[in-house]
């Protein structure tokens, strides 16, 4: 089950004592700021988390689906998230 960011604010208020509007504030500007790095081609490194980057995917060839016919699909930049060994460790514990 997905949580979504009114569920995250109120765990992070209840467990840090801050009202939830600042919870929600506060996230805002965490995914804000993650962005802007990756924008400006940094890495976040979250130590223990794991680290945000973003990485470029060139042009390859795929097939469309029901057709089967070829098309080229185009470069472009997504965003990859590389879970650290802690986080890792405490989700197989």
């Amino acid at each position: 089950m997905a949580i979504g960011k009114a569920e995250l604010a109120k765990s992070i208020s209840q467990k840090i004592g801050v009202t939830q509007k600042q919870a929600s504030e506060f996230i805002s500007a965490l995914v804000e700021t993650i962005e802007e790095k990756l924008m400006e081609g940094d890495k976040v490194q979250l130590v223990g988390f794991g680290t945000f980057m973003a990485r470029k995917r060139e042009s390859r060839e795929g097939r469309k689906p029901g057709t089967d016919e070829k098309i080229i699909i185009p470069a472009r930049i997504v965003p990859v998230f590389k879970a650290g060994k802690v986080f890792k460790e405490k989700l197989n514990a």
